[in-house]
């Protein structure tokens, strides 16, 4: 009875390694069906994690008119998404960062987050700002991971306690 959790444990091993060089990045606007899918799921997940605070959230994201959003793909089927959308003329702001719950921690969302980032750069911004929730841990360790540093919260968030306010430099001056 030992052989099948030992085994199920490298199994998942096996998946974590080779999954996020599986995955494909497509870049698009916010009228993509499979973004708008992704998205959907996104906001279940923050129903449930927000509860009543979950209205003042959801005012400032609002998908439509984004221009630049990540999908990312494996085996063809969206499994994650983020967009980014102009802030000042300086900054973009990170909107709508999403991976399936069960491909979490495999790097998809890493990779949708460079590529942002990269894309901010390419059109000349300078920075990314973005807010997370307190009540998202995994969203606040993706963040960190990827060199963000905490700032004071910004513009809506300023007043929110249960916000997380962070930026990141994607452009030398």
């Amino acid at each position: 009875m030992d052989f099948y959790p030992v085994r199920l444990f490298t199994l998942v091993l096996h998946l974590n390694f080779y999954v996020p060089s599986m995955i494909s990045l497509k870049t698009t606007n916010s009228e993509d069906n499979d973004f708008i899918q992704l998205v959907s799921k996104l906001d279940a997940d923050l129903r449930l994690r927000d509860g009543d605070e979950h209205a003042f959230y959801a005012q400032f994201n609002k998908i439509d008119q984004i221009k630049h959003v990540v999908i990312a793909y494996h085996e063809e089927k969206p499994v994650g998404c983020g967009a980014i959308k102009p802030y000042d003329k300086d900054t973009m702001e990170v909107k709508r960062m999403f991976v399936l719950p069960e491909l979490r921690g495999m790097g998809i969302a890493s990779k949708v987050l460079s590529e942002l980032e990269q894309w901010a750069a390419e059109l000349g911004y300078a920075k990314c700002i973005l807010e997370t929730g307190v009540k998202q841990p995994e969203a606040i360790a993706l963040y960190t991971k990827n060199s963000y540093y905490r700032i004071p919260n910004y513009g809506q968030y300023k007043d929110a306690k249960s916000s997380v306010c962070f930026e990141k430099k994607v452009k030398q001056s």
